[in-house]
């Protein structure tokens, strides 16, 4: 049987929306967000593994996951 290949997805931040709340930061499993200067939220894109879990735990859904090339 043939596996199904799934696109590679990497969380993105709309920084000019994001306020650091900080929600992101204590679901992400490879601890690959950090809260730049106080400002807004930074992600690690070589950290990222694009499973989604700061995008549904940021109160302002300001965090997508985003299609990127292999």
């Amino acid at each position: 049987m043939s596996q199904i290949k799934r696109p590679k997805q990497k969380a993105k931040v709309s920084q000019s929306l994001c306020v650091a709340c900080g929600c992101c930061l204590s679901v992400c499993p490879t601890k690959a967000i950090s809260i730049f200067k106080g400002l807004y939220a930074q992600i690690e894109p070589t950290r990222c593994v694009g499973c989604g879990k700061c995008s549904s735990a940021c109160p302002a859904s300001i965090i997508k996951l985003r299609e990127v090339s292999s």
